[in-house]
């Protein structure tokens, strides 16, 4: 399993409990001090890289780029259950994930931070793992895809940070690689969805699936074409969103090392694994 430093699978070694998974801007994060390397492989074949496993102020967290460290992998191609079951077979209960958006409310602006706490799903063939499965799946209630108690240590970090996070939001997710069309992009606002992303399904609702507590912390790089007449995807405006892109990049990592330091004693849910109890103690 290890593919360099310590091996996870020691019983009376100190596992991490955290896991970050760092989407496009984040495929290397060279604050946390790497003390083992894993790729585990699982059933649903190999993660998108190693899974680094850090330390940063006395705790331990597990590091994995969504993308691969060479951003490689477009948003359909991403291996998202074996990411999220390795993380899981080396002890993380909990994961939060960064990803990129872009708004579609103009009152949110370029260069906020935001707590996902609803999606849609615009994606299609992302979740076909039955093969893997043995054929078996689960009918599993997404009312409220994102965990509460994760969601509510994030935003107290952010209060005790001074670190300004929009506290909801309802992420529209699109299939990708490209942007939208400006008919989409207008569809999308109409129907009332704060920002567009291309990663945060099948993930979000995998890590629930497998019983991991997950949260996402989205940063908004831009407009979605076709809402505002500046700040949009596209040439003219390349130098002003790669700013913004790299700011927000530099204000995620900066809370999530604030989160390790603060937080990650204080974890303590099990809302994801009591949801899928039923189901697997029905299967017995």
């Amino acid at each position: 399993m290890s593919s360099s430093g310590l091996d996870m699978t020691g019983s009376n070694l100190r596992k991490p409990k955290l896991g970050i998974i760092g989407g496009s801007g984040m495929c290397s994060f060279p604050e946390l001090k790497v003390i083992s390397k894993l790729r585990p492989e699982t059933r649903y074949g190999l993660p998108s890289d190693e899974i680094l496993i850090c330390e940063y102020s006395g705790e331990l967290v597990a590091f994995l780029p969504r993308h691969g460290s060479k951003h490689t992998l477009a948003p359909h191609k991403v291996p998202y259950k074996a990411n999220l079951c390795a993380l899981k077979e080396i002890g993380i209960e909990y994961v939060i994930g960064t990803c990129i958006v872009g708004s579609l409310k103009k009152e949110m602006a370029p260069g906020s931070l935001v707590l996902l706490d609803q999606f849609v799903n615009l994606t299609w063939g992302r979740d076909d793992s039955t093969e893997a499965d043995g054929g078996s799946f689960l009918h599993l209630p997404m009312g409220e895809p994102y965990c509460g108690h994760l969601r509510q240590k994030v935003l107290e970090v952010a209060s005790a940070t001074n670190t300004a996070i929009i506290p909801r939001g309802t992420v529209a997710v699109i299939q990708g690689p490209r942007f939208s069309t400006v008919a989409e992009s207008r569809w999308l606002s109409t129907n009332g969805w704060d920002v567009v992303n291309m990663t945060q399904y099948p993930e979000c609702y995998f890590a629930r699936e497998l019983g991991i507590c997950y949260a996402a912390i989205a940063s908004i790089t831009d407009y979605d074409v076709g809402l505002h007449e500046s700040l949009v995807m596209g040439p003219s405006q390349m130098d002003a969103i790669l700013k913004i892109f790299k700011g927000n990049v530099q204000k995620t990592q900066t809370f999530l090392l604030a989160f390790v330091e603060k937080k990650i004693a204080d974890l303590s849910c099990k809302c994801a694994s009591d949801l899928t109890k039923p189901y697997y103690e029905e299967s017995l």
